[in-house]
């Protein structure tokens, strides 16, 4: 799958909206996501910090759990966008569980990555980023 530039530019700029409303009073680096459904739906999801850590959540996930939760289960692609508050940061990568999650709803030849930093952008295939993935496919009898 590939996206046209507006829509990755539109996605990153989601991204960063979504970012504002991080709750990180620990780490101070906060993330943004937007997913794509295939209908068309952006869902905005931002990193939510917990004492304890343990319970914290990530961007990804949240913008995925919004999805689901709402009956959604088809996606294209997500920009993911981060850095420590007052910094600029360099492009922040989904963390493995979040890639997990990715695995669970997308197909991973075409469900699109898209990293953003400042006005750079780049873009990986989910199988580049999760290769050998844990799937529903590993629970099947052979």
């Amino acid at each position: 799958m590939k996206l046209d530039e507006t829509t990755k530019n539109m996605l990153v700029a989601e991204a960063y909206e979504a970012q504002k409303a991080a709750y990180v009073p620990y780490s101070n680096f906060s993330v943004g996501a937007a997913l794509l459904a295939k209908n068309g739906t952006v869902y905005r999801g931002c990193n939510i910090e917990n004492a304890s850590y343990s319970p914290t959540n990530c961007a990804e996930r949240t913008a995925f759990f919004k999805a689901v939760s709402e009956g959604v289960t088809e996606f294209e692609a997500i920009a993911v966008v981060g850095n420590k508050k007052g910094e600029k940061g360099g492009f922040c990568a989904p963390c493995g569980v979040c890639r997990q999650v990715m695995a669970e709803f997308c197909d991973p030849d075409e469900f699109l990555i898209i990293l953003g930093a400042g006005d750079k952008t780049s873009v990986y295939a989910l199988k580049d980023m999760l290769p050998l993935g844990f799937t529903n496919e590993n629970l099947k009898s052979s």
